[in-house]
């Protein structure tokens, strides 16, 4: 670890013990108290803070501001290259839709996005929504969703104006601009539109900020009359709402991490009574498409682990009426399903890498879209339309930029329909990209996907970042980040680790990171780190790791860990302290997440399992590394005093004298600063941070 010399004085932030007890067991929380009571009240309006809190979280600021000056000409720099990088005019490429096609764009100098339309054969484009102008008297401001009436004379958005993710829900008329009725607040962010045209299905959020009521809105009437629609009455489920892509059904979706429970609605009868499709059953995932009589399902019912597809009549549904289409096959996990009038498009994964299969829906041929780089990203979308024989995919690489391409079934040629563009110049050729596999501790091998310049040493001299996730089964992809490249550039290595609690490798990969399996983990992501090492991309001391959210809980127990691997961690809006978020049923994610951690409240064995990991238990009195942490007053995800609470222990427990460090966006929640450029500050200053603490200033 590079030890950082510290101009300024830290803050200590004052401890007042709580105890806490639980199966017979006592715990001491010093800081318990940056929890402010009235935590729903302040995702609301950051204004009621408790001020002894508010002081806390200032005066860190200022320290990390103090610390971080020497590096502020550096920052301007890194983020005038990061800007440099983005195409500021940039549009993406319309996706039809009957008479038009619909596309997202921004100025120059706009931070926000314009939704747009044009006509179809034509290039007049429409601004529908312009979040520049929106976003004005805010000092936050992120569009939640957009949707456009089947007619195409409504637009419905929401927005958030405090990063609470509390989403005002509004509808225009495109012909006259004008705003019908008044906003319904408190929505989820996405609204679907029944075929008529006249009638909205959203969810909305309760007091705890839980999506758990679905709520049909007819234009022309006020918010307060707006039906239930349903009502999930277990505080673990979450419910979302979307529609098939034949625009055949409305479709209410309440799951957890790991169970799901689908009902249709027919979008042409948008007052029916929602219908069961099959019964929840614990550890039973499915999600539901349409095509003709049938209804599609991907689903992992009878030990299909890695999914698989089968067929039901949409008038007898239930799960005993299932039939196979696409059997489950060990180690190749289907990821999704889009069904058109003659043939199904799935996106699957196998031995780490995507890939497009295309179904002819009248004989059942397949065939795959070929793809010859050793790890790359890719992404389906599905676009509006169902009668229709193109698909369109996104390709990328960590050397090559996102390309667009509209495949065409029949032909089987694809057309590449926009390449992104990287306006200070970007040369694939300058940059090496590989996969490599990491052992792990228990015989396992970890994919690791690299990134580097042609000309850097790999003597071991060079730094390294380190990414990972691993939770909740979302993969990390090989995808480009024009971002990174201001570290490359500077010498750094860059690297994926796509380790267990991501499903990279299956659901089994998955299922091995999650529970009271957890602990693998921070053991995957360490033994890439030691690998690395080992092969001479880095070496020990020379590694930072980074990380948020979940990813962020991983960062708090590497530091943990295997201190002296890291020169720094920087670990944003951190879950680190996880037995107590788990123990407090009141906080937003708290029920659902219970399959996915366990349930320290009733479950003794989930309460010693976490509480031999959670990072903020397990801060100990030795050396640490240089530690950034950066968090949001008003998010909901992870709330500010985590991050708070870890940083004032470890300032507390070190034996050593690293930079502990904590910066708090004082106007913004879970996804930091809300405009496309302000957002590049934020990672300006963390790559600041890296560069700093392994002396590359």
């Amino acid at each position: 670890m590079t030890k950082v010399a510290s101009p300024a004085t830290p803050p200590v932030t004052e401890p007042r013990p709580v105890q806490d007890t639980r199966h017979g067991i006592t715990r001491t929380d010093d800081y318990a108290w940056l929890r402010a009571d009235n935590w729903q009240e302040v995702m609301r309006d950051p204004s009621v803070l408790a001020p002894d809190i508010r002081e806390v979280l200032e005066a860190e600021n200022s320290y990390t501001a103090a610390i971080m000056s020497d590096t502020e000409e550096l920052q301007d720099v890194l983020f005038a290259e990061m800007k440099g990088r983005i195409k500021e005019d940039d549009s993406s490429v319309p996706a039809p839709d009957g008479p038009f096609a619909y596309y997202t764009r921004y100025v120059t100098g706009g931070q926000h996005p314009l939704f747009c339309r044009r006509p179809r054969e034509g290039n007049d484009g429409q601004v529908l929504i312009d979040a520049n102008k929106l976003a004005e008297p805010h000092t936050y401001f992120r569009i939640g969703g957009v949707s456009h009436s089947p007619n195409h004379k409504l637009i419905a958005y929401s927005s958030d104006t405090n990063g609470s993710e509390y989403y005002a829900l509004r509808v225009l008329d495109i012909g006259t601009g004008d705003e019908i009725g008044i906003p319904i607040p408190d929505t989820a962010g996405g609204a679907v539109w029944a075929n008529d045209s006249r009638t909205l299905f959203y969810t909305r959020l309760d007091e705890n900020h839980r999506p758990r009521q679905v709520f049909r809105h007819t234009l022309g009437t006020s918010p307060e009359e707006d039906v239930l629609v349903y009502e999930e009455r277990d505080p673990g489920f979450f419910v979302g709402v979307g529609m098939t892509q034949s625009r055949k059904f409305i479709v209410i979706d309440a799951h957890d991490h790991q169970t799901s429970e689908v009902r249709i609605i027919d979008a042409d009868v948008p007052d029916g009574e929602p219908r069961l499709v099959s019964a929840r059953d614990t550890g039973h995932e499915y999600s539901v498409e349409h095509h003709g009589d049938a209804l599609i399902i991907l689903t992992n019912a009878d030990r299909a682990e890695d999914f698989k597809i089968v067929e039901a009549a949409v008038s007898a549904p239930a799960r005993d009426n299932w039939r196979e289409i696409e059997p489950h096959r060990s180690g190749r996990l289907i990821l999704d399903v889009v069904p058109f009038r003659d043939h199904l498009v799935r996106l699957e994964r196998e031995d780490g890498l995507p890939r497009i299969v295309i179904r002819q829906m009248a004989d059942g041929s397949e065939h795959a879209i070929a793809f010859e780089e050793d790890a790359y990203s890719l992404g389906l979308s599905s676009g509006y339309e169902y009668d229709t024989t193109t698909v369109r995919f996104t390709y990328s690489s960590m050397t090559t930029p996102a390309q667009v391409f509209d495949y065409d079934v029949q032909s089987r040629e694809r057309t590449l329909r926009k390449t992104q563009e990287v306006p200070s110049g970007h040369d694939p050729a300058n940059y090496v990209t590989q996969r490599i596999m990491a052992p792990a501790h228990d015989g396992e091998e970890v994919p690791v996907s690299l990134l580097y310049a042609k000309d850097t040493p790999l003597d071991g001299s060079a730094p390294l970042l380190l990414y990972g996730y691993g939770a909740y089964g979302i993969s990390i992809p090989a995808s480009f980040n024009t971002n990174c490249l201001s570290l490359v550039d500077r010498g750094f290595v860059y690297a994926i680790a796509h380790i267990r609690g991501g499903r990279d490798k299956g659901y089994r990969w998955y299922r091995e990171g999650r529970g009271a399996a957890k602990t693998n983990t921070f053991k995957d992501f360490v033994s890439a780190g030691e690998h690395l090492a080992r092969e001479k991309f880095t070496s020990r001391g020379r590694v930072v790791a980074h990380g948020g959210s979940a990813g962020g809980m991983l960062m708090g127990a590497v530091a943990n860990m295997a201190p002296d691997l890291f020169a720094g961690v920087m670990a944003e809006v951190p879950f680190v302290d996880v037995l107590n978020t788990m123990l407090d049923d009141t906080l937003p994610l708290t029920p659902p997440e219970w399959p996915e951690w366990g349930n320290p409240i009733e479950d003794k064995t989930a309460y010693d399992v976490i509480a031999a990991y959670s990072p903020y238990d397990n801060v100990t009195s030795q050396s640490y590394p240089n530690i950034l942490a950066l968090a949001g007053l008003t998010d909901p995800r992870v709330t500010y005093w985590e991050p708070a609470k870890w940083i004032a222990k470890l300032r507390a427990m070190k034996s050593n004298d690293p930079l502990v460090l904590l910066k708090t966006n004082m106007d913004a929640g879970h996804g930091g600063a809300s405009g496309r450029f302000d957002r590049l500050k934020e990672v300006a200053i963390a790559y600041a941070f890296a560069l700093k603490v392994t002396g590359k200033l």
